[in-house]
């Protein structure tokens, strides 16, 4: 990486460089961060200690609140630190790593979000194999193959990107270092690297958005043969599924599927995917989850 750049730090210019907006984004994003942790945490714990939450659908649910505490903590405390500091830098090897991170979880996160609605697709209009599909060996290797997606995503992003020689400027606009952002600082033509990013990006995003948007249809389809209370029961988890599902996959088509022209545009939409949605999580899969809110007592009561 060195032979290759001069550069060995880089600037953030975060999302204000507004003092009296900092100081209030520090104590907002500050509380963000801690609702994100220990919501997400106590989704794991809650999950972990019951015997009632044992189903495939809350095994999937445990992961992905695990993936979103790593997700927001890759950026969310360097960009709360930043907000204190006027000068806020970032190294070479640290924005790297950063870069390796978001995508790595983000990714893992959209598979996640697939194999959730898989589990849902089974559980509803195929529920007399739901037992023999979903077995817990099923379920690790589900999983097992999200985390391993996420990986090979990220590699291969973060390898594009190392190659490109970096000699200034080195002011990113934006909170954390991502792929777009530096595709502009690099000194040469970085069209085709662009090229491979987004379809790198854009390939995995919308092949899983058509997964879940098929899975979906067929599921609400297939509700129409079903009792009301079977469909009140579906629509209930579903519901939280699509919510989420729109809440992280919205920005990020936005952002990953399209060459940057206008990074603060970017930034302030990575604030819904990198914060706002891992935040959110938690409250959408307990409020209108009878059998989560019921654990949570119990937990509480112990």
């Amino acid at each position: 990486m060195e032979n290759a750049s001069s550069v060995k730090e880089f600037i953030l210019l975060g999302l204000s460089e507004d003092q009296g907006v900092q100081k209030t984004c520090f104590v907002m994003f500050l509380l963000f961060y801690v609702i994100i942790v220990a919501g997400n945490l106590l989704i794991i714990i809650t999950v972990t200690s019951s015997q009632h939450l044992n189903s495939p659908m809350y095994f999937f649910l445990c992961y992905l609140s695990f993936v979103d505490i790593c997700y927001s903590s890759v950026t969310a405390p360097k960009m709360i630190a930043d907000f204190l500091v006027e000068n806020k830098t970032i190294s070479f090897v640290g924005c790297i790593a950063q870069l390796f991170g978001v995508h790595f979880f983000g990714c893992t996160e959209i598979f996640l979000l697939t194999v959730m609605a898989y589990d849902r697709y089974i559980a509803i209009c195929r529920p007399l194999h739901y037992t023999t599909l979903m077995t817990r060996r099923a379920c690790g290797r589900l999983v097992t193959g999200s985390w391993v997606g996420g990986f090979v995503h990220s590699i291969a992003q973060t390898l594009l990107t190392t190659q490109l020689p970096f000699c200034g400027p080195n002011t990113i606009d934006h909170y954390f270092c991502d792929v777009h952002p530096l595709l502009q600082l690099a000194c040469t033509n970085t069209y085709p690297v662009g090229i491979i990013v987004v379809a790198n990006s854009g390939m995995i995003t919308l092949s899983c958005f058509f997964i879940l948007v098929t899975s979906y249809v067929v599921i609400l389809v297939s509700l129409k043969s079903q009792t009301a209370e079977g469909r009140h029961k579906a629509l209930s988890t579903c519901g939280s599924h699509i919510t989420v599902v729109i809440l992280f996959f919205g920005p990020c088509t936005f952002t990953y599927i399209r060459p940057s022209s206008n990074l603060s545009e970017d930034k302030s939409v990575a604030v819904f995917y990198t914060v706002i949605t891992p935040m959110l999580n938690p409250l959408i899969y307990t409020l209108r989850n009878e059998e989560v809110k019921s654990a949570m007592r119990k937990l509480w009561s112990r």
